[in-house]
C-alpha cells in the first residue's frame, strides 16, 4: 500500500504518540452523551460567581445542584478539547474526535507519516485554528493594531426578508468571528475585521470504519482499511466561495477587511491568484495556519507561517482552481460520453 490518509490528530493528541490501549480507548468514545449545552455552561458560571457574594434563592440553589451535576457528568464522560477558547472547560463536540488528518505511509518500512508538504497536517475542525488564540491575536495585531482584541463569535450579518421557512428579521446568515479593537481612545468609532474560518471536508467512508479497524488491532498504529482524502472542492468552491461572494461586497462598501484563516495546505490545493502587497489595496487576507512541534512539546502548535492580500475578484479565480476547455474540447467530450 502507497499512501493513505489517516488521523494526524485525535482530542488534540498526535496520533503516532497514543498508545494503543488509549487508542482503543478513544475508538469506543461516543462524543455527545454527557455534552451540555453552552447556555447551561454559562448559567453554571454565573451562579457559581453569585453564591460568593450573595445568597442564593431555593431556586437558584436547585438549579446550581443541577447544573453542576451535569457538569460533573461532562468532565468525567466526554474528552477535553484542548483548541476551543470560547468557554472553560470545553469539551469536544465533533464527532469521532478526529481534529486533523494526513499522510502515511508503509512503504520500505515502517508505518509512518509521509515527509515534505504532502505530509502537512490538514486540519478537519474549525476549533483547531483557536488554539490560544495565536490566529486571532496575529490578524488583530495585522489588520487592527491590537494584538489582543475582544472577540465575537457567529455575529448575525443577514437577515430573512421572510420566506416559507424564516420569518423576516431572523438570522440566515453569520459572520465566524468578529475580532474589535481593544486600543482605540474612548468615544472612538469602532474599529473591527471579519474572520472566516475554514477547515476542510474529506471524502471517503466514513471514520468509523478505521475505529472498528483500531479495535481489532488493539490499538497498533497501521494503515487505514479505507482511501479517502481532503476534499478542498466541497470545501472551497462550494463553501468558502459564496461565503466571499455575499459578504465581502458589503464589507468592501463598509470600509472592512475580510480575514480567511485556512491551513496551508488548503491554500496550495487552490488555483493561482493575483497577491496585493499592501493591506490597504486588498479586499481579503488569507492568514495560512501551520502546526508545528518541537521535541519537547506534546501537541502540535499553532503558527501563522504566511499572508496573502487579494482582491475579492482573484479570490474566486484561485478558488475556481481551473480554467475552461476550449468549445471544440467540451463538445468532444460530449461526444464521448452520448450512450449509443
Amino acid at each position: 500500500m502507497a499512501e493513505r490518509f489517516h488521523i494526524a490528530e485525535w482530542y488534540g493528541h498526535p496520533y503516532m504518540d497514543i498508545a494503543p490501549i488509549d487508542r482503543v480507548r478513544l475508538a469506543q468514545h461516543r462524543v455527545g452523551a454527557h455534552t451540555m449545552k453552552k447556555a447551561d455552561i454559562k448559567r453554571l458560571a454565573a451562579l457559581q460567581e453569585k453564591v460568593i457574594g450573595a445568597q442564593l434563592t431555593p431556586r437558584e440553589q436547585d438549579r446550581l445542584d443541577v447544573l453542576t451535576t451535569l457538569f460533573e457528568q461532562q468532565q468525567q464522560g466526554e474528552q477535553p478539547c484542548p483548541f476551543r477558547t470560547d468557554m472553560d472547560h470545553a469539551t469536544c463536540t465533533k464527532p469521532g474526535g478526529v481534529c486533523s488528518l494526513r499522510l502515511y505511509t508503509d512503504d520500505d518500512g515502517p508505518f509512518r507519516p509521509v515527509e515534505g508538504d504532502r505530509g502537512m497536517i490538514r486540519a478537519l475542525c474549525p476549533y483547531r485554528f483557536h488554539q490560544d488564540n495565536v490566529a486571532f491575536r496575529h490578524i488583530g495585531n495585522r489588520l487592527l493594531g491590537d494584538p489582543t482584541p475582544s472577540q465575537a463569535g457567529e455575529v448575525g450579518f443577514l437577515e430573512s426578508t421572510g420566506n416559507l421557512d424564516s420569518a423576516p428579521g431572523e438570522d440566515v446568515g453569520r459572520i465566524d468571528m468578529i475580532l474589535v479593537a481593544k486600543n482605540t481612545p474612548e468615544g472612538a468609532e469602532m474599529k473591527w475585521c471579519a474572520v472566516e474560518v475554514q477547515a476542510v471536508y474529506f471524502s471517503g467512508r466514513e471514520m468509523a470504519i478505521e475505529f472498528r479497524d483500531i479495535q481489532e488491532r488493539q490499538g497498533v498504529a497501521a494503515m487505514p482499511v479505507e482511501g479517502r482524502r481532503p476534499d478542498y472542492r466541497s470545501s472551497g468552491p462550494k463553501r468558502l466561495m459564496p461565503q466571499l461572494q455575499i459578504k465581502v461586497p458589503t464589507l468592501r462598501r463598509w470600509g472592512k477587511k475580510m480575514a480567511l484563516l485556512v491551513d496551508r495546505a488548503f491554500f496550495l490545493s487552490m488555483g493561482e491568484m493575483q497577491r496585493v502587497e499592501h493591506l490597504s489595496n486588498c479586499d481579503v487576507v488569507w492568514f495560512l495556519a501551520d502546526f508545528v512541534r518541537e521535541p519537547a512539546e506534546d501537541r502540535y502548535r499553532l503558527e501563522i507561517v504566511d499572508e496573502f492580500g487579494t482582491t475579492l475578484e482573484s479570490a474566486i479565480e484561485g478558488l475556481t482552481g481551473g480554467i475552461p476547455v476550449s468549445l471544440e474540447e467540451f463538445e468532444d467530450r460530449i461526444a464521448g460520453k452520448i450512450l449509443p
